[in-house]
């Protein structure tokens, strides 16, 4: 008989028809009550074993954490919380359990307790919510731009170039590092390298991205990339997923236009069909709340804040306009921001971010034209010299969530624009081509897919929404 999930029977009608499930056992209570899970469904079928009839070896395996394959009758139970349960006639153990030793136990365990525990505890109720929020999120992802006619692409890994312009990347290579290849003057000689040049991990797929787009329109990358960053904080990783689509004769209001109904598509998908998970991620986060000081609780549960985004139209302000409304602020004008805002193009932080978001104009907003001294070379200069045509996009509760902009089209304003950050032309020899053979206004963003995980669950850091995190100085698993 073919086994069923347990998301399955909790929907179907007890009639004492005989079913098959396997799982793992979450509680094992009363010599007789067997909560089990299979990772379908936040919550657990209830299985009523007579003991008597069972092996009193069998008995002692039956431990948490232990893999079962229960088959029996589906009846409606006697209980709360559910309608149907299992009496069961048959038990397998398919491997053993050793109660003693087995670290998830049925209790309340720390975050930190679980990170060093990555390869359990997605067998908590936390980590199968966030993981399934996750797996929704990644389809809707995928369905959004299918359904809008874009292309996915698969940018490459490893990389010559860094996109970003940080030079915070891992070296690729296979040279013998106690022994490398050397120049004359003593340097490492990359041209005996596996590629016969410096390469690195990824930062960004956006580069040849674009080099698609002016062939295929509309694309998208959503994949795996790296910073070498040295930061432990609740928002950094070093390997992480990104989300990045470039659009050939978008300008910049087209790209925010995208990206608005992009981020609403994608949380009203996991609305609809993550209800469960949401609301026991939401009674997490409110529980820990109220362990919180007043002034450091969120003003909005989870699926509320879900809904002010998914409801709302982004507010569209010009990075000049927000600076002077952040300048005139109460919390500027009393010292109350940690990194106060004096003058014109200053790089905004996550409190000014914030309020601009959550006090301010209490809806998602989106911030454009920013200094040109502050973003990355590619953006498009606007005529005023001062400024690129970049956007962000600030959501309460976790400040910049998205980044993009129309990217410079004009061969001799990019040039300039390379010379002045001392970015080599012969090493975007083909970036540069793309301005030479058909080019045409163009644009896209970025959207760090852990970031939307972690403001979809709640959660309080992206080290908990990724199922194994690299970190400095970590890289178990």
């Amino acid at each position: 008989m073919q086994s069923l999930s347990i998301k399955e029977l909790l929907t179907s009608k007890p009639s004492s028809q005989e079913v098959v499930i396997n799982g793992w056992v979450k509680t094992f209570r009363s010599n007789r009550f067997i909560a089990l899970n299979d990772g379908s469904t936040i919550n657990n079928i209830q299985c009523v074993v007579d003991f008597e009839k069972l092996d009193e070896h069998l008995l002692k395996q039956i431990n948490t954490g232990a893999a079962l394959k229960i088959t029996g009758a589906l009846v409606e139970s006697q209980g709360r919380g559910q309608s149907v349960e299992i009496q069961v006639t048959d038990l397998f153990v398919h491997g053993e359990a050793d109660a003693e030793s087995y670290p998830i136990q049925p209790k309340k365990h720390s975050m930190e307790f679980l990170r060093e525990q990555a390869h359990l505890r997605i067998r908590t109720n936390t980590f199968s919510a966030i993981m399934r929020v996750r797996s929704a999120l990644s389809f809707a992802v995928h369905n959004y731009f299918r359904e809008n006619g874009f292309y996915y692409f698969h940018a490459p890994i490893v990389t010559g170039s860094d996109a970003e312009g940080a030079g915070e990347m891992f070296r690729v290579t296979t040279l013998d590092e106690k022994n490398p290849p050397l120049n004359k003057d003593g340097s490492v000689n990359h041209k005996e390298d596996f590629f016969g040049k410096e390469t690195n991990l990824t930062v960004s797929g956006q580069l040849e991205a674009e080099a698609y787009a002016m062939g295929l329109g509309k694309v998208y990358t959503f994949g795996p990339t790296f910073r070498a960053e040295n930061s432990n904080t609740s928002r950094h990783l070093a390997e992480f997923w990104m989300i990045e689509p470039e659009m050939a004769f978008f300008d910049l209001t087209d790209n925010m236009d995208l990206a608005e109904d992009f981020i609403t598509n994608v949380i009203k998908y996991i609305l609809e069909h993550c209800q469960e998970d949401l609301q026991f991620l939401e009674k997490r986060l409110l529980d820990e709340e109220k362990q919180k000081p007043q002034a450091e609780r969120s003003e909005m549960p989870l699926i509320e804040k879900l809904n002010f985004v998914a409801n709302n139209t982004f507010k569209r302000v010009s990075y000049t306009e927000a600076i002077d409304i952040l300048r005139n602020s109460k919390p500027n004008k009393k010292k109350k921001f940690k990194y106060p805002i004096e003058e014109w193009g200053a790089d905004l932080q996550s409190e000014h971010e914030r309020f601009l978001v959550e006090k301010h104009f209490k809806c998602p907003v989106i911030l454009f034209d920013y200094p040109a001294k502050i973003k990355a070379f590619y953006m498009r200069l606007n005529e005023d010299g001062k400024t690129v045509r970049a956007m962000d996009i600030l959501f309460p509760g976790i400040g910049e969530i998205v980044g993009g902009s129309q990217r410079e089209e004009r061969l001799d304003v990019l040039k300039e624009k390379m010379a002045a950050l001392d970015i080599s032309e012969q090493e975007l020899w083909w970036y540069l081509d793309l301005r030479k053979f058909g080019t045409a206004v163009h644009s896209g963003f970025g959207l760090g897919f852990e970031r939307l995980v972690l403001f979809a669950t709640g959660m309080g850091n992206i080290r908990d929404v990724i199922p194994f995190p690299r970190t400095p100085q970590n890289a178990e698993f």
